[in-house]
């Protein structure tokens, strides 16, 4: 099946298996709140351990202080355990002869150990990154009992450590009190992305990277192997666009990293080059089969399915750039945080609803907030047509290992993400989390800049922020947060050039901290290779709950519709705003300035919403109780 065809649950979609297995569903579980584990064996193998030490149901990959999870315990628990018995069968369904058997974890926040049969066989470090492991030998060894009968179950033990008053690691809205407050939601620890298993040969794919240059018509590709190949071997490709061979190649291998480099000829017709290119109104995307062969037999080592988007994202001319033309950004804040999963989604669906409710909106692109979202969830963004803002879930002190662990997790994150064609820019700091004494120490200026060359290193071809809000040291697109309700002053802000110049070199800026904090960065946008929008605004709660939280607070349907019209009308006014970021798309447990209510209904009609955010109509079919007519 081509990789844009699969139904979405497929936990890495860029690079897809026949062969593979979910292992969500049922865990034992234990709380470790005393830190004993380790030294007392629960790693074991042993039944008694089962019994004894796992006696609660999990369901995985639902955190347990979510009520999906079957636990919901949300007290602080610093250490909890996971256990599960596969069978070889499931495992390994073909058998292993000439194949390694990987178990894959999407994500386990925070510090995760993995034991496979009572032996340790992982650690990792890093709360939204995934990492895999080889079982294949352990699993050879416990195939058969010993009278060579059927095969007994192997044990999978997960230990996963999530302190939640450590400030250092990157926790994004996870609360370091015990009740929520504030703008900070319910804590995720451990498992909270799907846990696989594939099967693939001793040399296989085991890694794709796409970089797409349109403006070429070019495909740079990078193929990693599992090793540098032992007997001659070749790599085919084939890129194909619906039922249109595009390209085939075939590439000699040398090394175990391949670079290669693809001509599209369809994106030289100029006359056709548009119906190939990948927008939010036609999200166009290109299959691409890899294949390696053995060069002497010619027979097939590994097989995968893969896509990328035909597109080009860039800043110039003061505005963002879409295929090489001025493209205005609809952007909605998404905190993904959700009632009964928290940080984790209930199944693909969800995420696909998400990004389908977000384009039915009127948005075309989306804020992924404090946080790494599913891969799935930039699958339906690809195939769906939505832009994304990709961030990370932020740290809340500055010190060398909070350094450490974010540039590490970072880096994983754009390795991970950076060939889907809906990111369209990197979001490595925010707001000055992890960094809140930028503006006057020069160490914490050079860390965001740092993180940004970085992202630039890895990814050259997106706008990447080294502080998005405030605060800039050297940034692509100049974001700025503005939280007025007084929609009259939004439009006096940004109304002409010299108003939104004014405004940008400010001592104090909308929220009171300094837009710039260096010249380069000033240079920049007055030269207009850094855009200027507003990437947080809005913040309007309409709730009935006592704790509600907003930036601003209404108390009907009618001043809710009134106050957002003005406030989006205001930006769209400005010849200067080149895009916005509305705060935010769904209720999140007391912050309840959403569009939508926490059960997903709209706070006014979707058709509303809709016309508000794009701008149709405006003004043009005012109704009784609306000032500003986005009534039907």
């Amino acid at each position: 099946m081509r990789a844009t065809q699969q139904d979405g649950t497929y936990p890495r979609p860029m690079m897809v298996r026949e062969a593979w297995t979910s292992l969500d569903g049922t865990w034992g579980f234990a709380h470790d709140d005393a830190d004993e584990g380790i030294d007392s064996r629960w790693f074991s193998a042993a039944d008694t351990v089962a019994t004894t030490v796992f006696s609660q149901r999990i369901e995985v990959p639902y955190p347990p202080e979510s009520p999906a999870s079957g636990i919901g315990a949300r007290g602080f628990h610093p250490v909890v355990w996971y256990r599960k018995t596969v069978t070889a069968a499931v495992l390994a369904p073909t058998g292993t002869a000439g194949r390694r058997i990987l178990i894959h974890f999407g994500a386990v926040d925070f510090r995760a150990t993995v034991w496979f049969d009572g032996v340790r066989v992982a650690s990792h470090v890093g709360g939204q990154t995934p990492f895999s492991i080889d079982v294949t030998d352990a699993l050879s060894e416990g195939a058969t009992d010993a009278a060579g009968g059927a095969a007994h179950p192997h044990t999978i033990v997960v230990r996963a450590e999530d302190d939640p008053a450590n400030f250092e690691q990157p926790r994004g809205k996870q609360d370091w009190r015990e009740t929520p407050h504030g703008i900070w939601y319910e804590r995720t620890t451990g498992i909270w992305q799907s846990v696989w298993t594939e099967s693939v040969p001793e040399q296989h794919i085991s890694e794709l990277v796409w970089v797409a240059d349109a403006a070429a018509g070019l495909v740079r590709g990078e193929i990693t192997l599992s090793a540098v190949p032992r007997h001659p071997t070749t790599l085919d490709l084939v890129f194909r666009f619906q039922d249109e061979v595009l390209a085939e190649q075939s590439i000699v291998v040398t090394g175990a990293v391949t670079s290669v480099v693809t001509t599209i000829d369809a994106l030289r017709n100029g006359q056709e080059r548009a119906r190939y290119l990948w927008t939010p109104e036609q999200p166009a995307l290109v299959d691409v089969t890899v294949t390696s062969h053995d060069r002497e037999t010619g027979a097939v080592i590994d097989a995968v399915e893969s896509y990328l988007g035909l597109r080009s994202v860039s800043v110039r001319g003061g505005a963002f750039q879409l295929n090489e033309a001025p493209y205005y950004v609809r952007s909605v804040l998404n905190q993904g945080y959700r009632i009964q999963t928290h940080l984790a989604a209930l199944d693909t669906q969800v995420l696909r609803g998400e990004v389908e409710t977000i384009k039915a909106m009127g948005f075309n692109t989306v804020r992924t907030h404090q946080k790494a979202e599913d891969p799935r969830f930039l699958f339906w963004a690809d195939t769906k047509g939505l832009m994304v803002w990709a961030e990370t879930a932020g740290a809340y002190e500055f010190s060398s290992t909070a350094v450490s662990l974010l540039i590490a997790e970072w880096s994983d994150l754009v390795k991970r993400d950076r060939s889907h064609p809906s990111i369209v820019a990197w979001v490595p700091v925010n707001e000055s989390w992890g960094v809140q004494d930028i503006a006057t120490d020069i160490a914490q200026q050079q860390y965001a800049l740092a993180l940004a060359n970085l992202t630039r290193a890895l990814d050259p071809g997106r706008p990447v922020m080294t502080n998005e809000g405030w605060e800039h040291v050297d940034s692509d697109i100049l974001g700025l947060h503005d939280y007025t309700t007084d929609a009259d002053e939004l439009r006096r802000r940004y109304a002409t050039k010299q108003d939104a110049v004014d405004m940008v070199l400010s001592a104090n800026g909308p929220q009171g901290r300094r837009p710039m904090l260096t010249t380069a960065q000033a240079d920049k946008f007055l030269a207009g290779k850094a855009p200027l929008m507003i990437t947080e605004f809005g913040g309007i709660s309409l709730s009935k709950l006592e704790t509600a939280w907003g930036y601003g607070t209404v108390n009907s349907p009618e001043e809710y519709g009134d106050l957002l019209f003005g406030l989006f009308g205001a930006l769209r006014a400005s010849t200067e705003v080149t895009g916005f970021c509305y705060t935010q798309y769904i209720d999140t447990g007391q912050e309840t300035n959403g569009l939508l209510f926490d059960d997903g209904a709209p706070k006014i009609p979707m058709e509303a919403i809709r016309r508000i955010v794009t701008g149709i109509d405006d003004g043009s079919s005012a109704a009784s109780g609306s000032t500003f007519g986005w009534t039907d």
